[in-house]
This record gives C-alpha cells, sequence and structure tokens, in this order.
C-alpha cells in the first residue's frame, strides 16, 4: 500500500471513530420541576442559566441529554401530580424551583437524585438531614441566609429616608416567615420604625392595611421571602402603586413587574451553580455526599419610573450600588 493511500485511510478511520462514540454515547434523562409558568420571564432567564451550566459541563440537549419540564403555574395541586409524572419518567436526576418542589419531588420518591435550586429552608422542611452532610437523595443550594432580612429595611430607609411605620407582609405558615420576621425587627429598632405584620394570604387584610397605611405619610411596605407573597406579586404591586407607598421586595420580578425596590439572591447563578451538582452526580457522585450551599451574589434592583411616580428622589449611591435600574 502507498503512503498516501495508507494515511488516507487513517484520516477516515480518525473520523470515523468519535462519528461511532457519539453514536455509542448514552443519553442521559433530567427532569425539571417549577412551580412558575414557562412564559414567565425569570423562569426563563432561571433555565436559560441552568441549561448554560450544563452545556459548559459538557452536556447537549438532544446529543447525550434530555430535559422533561413541568410546570405548575403555581398550583399547588398541579406540583404534586408533576412531581410524581417526572419520577415515573425514570430521571437519572431531577431539578427542583422554588416553593416546596423539592420537598413534592421527596414525597414521590426517596431515591431519585434531587437537586434544589432555591430552597428556603431544606433541614426545617425534612428534605436534607444536615447542610453539611444531607444524608438523603437530595442536595443543593439555599436561597437566602436569614440575616440579609434587616438589609430590606436599611435600603427602604435610603429611598425613604422619614420612614416611621413599615408593614410586612409575611408568611406564617413554616419556619421560614417565622424567622425573617425577628431579624427585620432587629433592623427596625434602633431607627424607631414601627412594625406592622400582615399575612399575603389574607386579600382583605392586605387591602384593609395597605388602605389604611396609604392615608398616612411616611409609611411603608416590605415584602418577606414567601410563595404566598410570589402567588400576590401583582396585587401587591398594585396597592403600592394606588396607595403611593414605598416597598422593597425579595424577588427582582416584583421589580421588572413595577416595584420600587428590590434586594435579594441572584437567583440564576443559584441555577448556573444546580447545574454543576446535576453534571456531578450524572457523572456518578450521591446528593447525600455533596453539601448545601450557600449564595454567594446578592443584586439590587430599583425602578426609577416607579420612583418618580412615588415622588421619591432615588440618592445617587443607591443607584451607583445597583445592579438593575429600569428607566
Amino acid at each position: 500500500m502507498r503512503r498516501r493511500e495508507f494515511l488516507g485511510g487513517l484520516g477516515g478511520a480518525a473520523v470515523a471513530w468519535p462519528l461511532a462514540a457519539r453514536a455509542q454515547e448514552r443519553v442521559r434523562r433530567v427532569g425539571v420541576l417549577m412551580l412558575s409558568s414557562s412564559d414567565e420571564p425569570e423562569s426563563q432567564i432561571n433555565i436559560a442559566a441552568f441549561l448554560q451550566g450544563l452545556q459548559e459541563a459538557g452536556w447537549s440537549v438532544g446529543r447525550n441529554l434530555r430535559i422533561d419540564y413541568r410546570w405548575s403555574g403555581l398550583d399547588r395541586a398541579r406540583l404534586n401530580r408533576h412531581a410524581a409524572e417526572l419520577i415515573a419518567l425514570g430521571p437519572d436526576v431531577v431539578l427542583a424551583g422554588v416553593g416546596g418542589t423539592a420537598a413534592a419531588l421527596r414525597r414521590a420518591s426517596r431515591t431519585v437524585p434531587i437537586v434544589f435550586a432555591q430552597n428556603i429552608d431544606p433541614v426545617g422542611g425534612g428534605v436534607v438531614q444536615s447542610r453539611s452532610r444531607p444524608g438523603t437523595n437530595a442536595t443543593g443550594f439555599n436561597q437566602f441566609e436569614y440575616s440579609f432580612c434587616g438589609k430590606w429595611l436599611e435600603r427602604l430607609r435610603e429611598i425613604a429616608p422619614r420612614l416611621t411605620r413599615v408593614a410586612v407582609f409575611r408568611d406564617q405558615d413554616g419556619f421560614v416567615g417565622i424567622a425573617q420576621w425577628p431579624v427585620i425587627q432587629a433592623a427596625a429598632s434602633p431607627l424607631g420604625i414601627e412594625l406592622t405584620p400582615i399575612d399575603p394570604r389574607d386579600v382583605s387584610e392586605m387591602d384593609h392595611t395597605v388602605s389604611a397605611l396609604g392615608r398616612t405619610p411616611d409609611n411603608g411596605l416590605i415584602v418577606a421571602v414567601s410563595t404566598a407573597a410570589l402567588m400576590q406579586r401583582d396585587h401587591i404591586v398594585a396597592l403600592a402603586a394606588r396607595h403611593k407607598l414605598p416597598a422593597i421586595y425579595g424577588y427582582r420580578h416584583f421589580v421588572t413587574a413595577g416595584g420600587l425596590l428590590s434586594y435579594g439572591v441572584d437567583v440564576a447563578s443559584l441555577y448556573r451553580r444546580a447545574a454543576g451538582y446535576v453534571d456531578r452526580i450524572l457523572r456518578g457522585e450521591k446528593p447525600a455526599d455533596l453539601p448545601v450551599q450557600n449564595p454567594t451574589k446578592y443584586e439590587l434592583a430599583i425602578n426609577l419610573k416607579t420612583a418618580k411616580a412615588l415622588g421619591l428622589t432615588v440618592p445617587p449611591s443607591l443607584v451607583a450600588r445597583a445592579d438593575e435600574v429600569i428607566e
């Protein structure tokens, strides 16, 4: 055989080998359970971050990965049904979003690996045994540290320095809602600010209290992190606008929906990091051995249009520190 023919044969084989390897590559199956709706912009941002993280780890949908999605549209009954449906598909691992998704998946299976992207209290909710050693089929990322709840009052006072009374939307159904309250109280005391709690699930109480606050000056709102607040997002934002009350939220998408100010975890970064845990599990590691991690990135968002409608002047120093400013 002549040298050229021999090298040509080697070249053809070199092309054929990776093609054959790709053809034989095992396709892994990942489930995704979300409490929100697929058309919600924030949800699309989070899933895009998750997919980017998977791609960076070498996973590609259609080549070596299949993803099954379930969107529950803030419907608890649908969430539980979707959790069972995903588990029945036999996934290698399931990504859990916010609002009880990890707990729903744990009720459906104690063996299928689960990675939660934004759990508020995985230990208190029984999803893991401890943060350092989860010891179950679930692990993932905390949505926030309770200590940062006091920052809401500090940021709100920066934009409305004459505040004397603040209503706090808090969900007392569970440890999460209870734990945020004393941190906010501790921040309010040295500032001489009076706090009024409101249950965001009670629409009539919410409307009555906010209406009363709006009749006197120097009042404001804090919307603590809870699923109930998420479900009432548009109503809460509209109430604050109607009664011209400065309000701060724990989620950025309240601000994109017309709210004044938000300070909270960069949720998309949690989904990108969750992709790293999904990758490690797909490569053989166990959730029980992967510690629950805390957030590392927080973001401040300001809606200047809303501030103008409320007659507020946003300090340049606050604008300079903002991660997102909506004109």
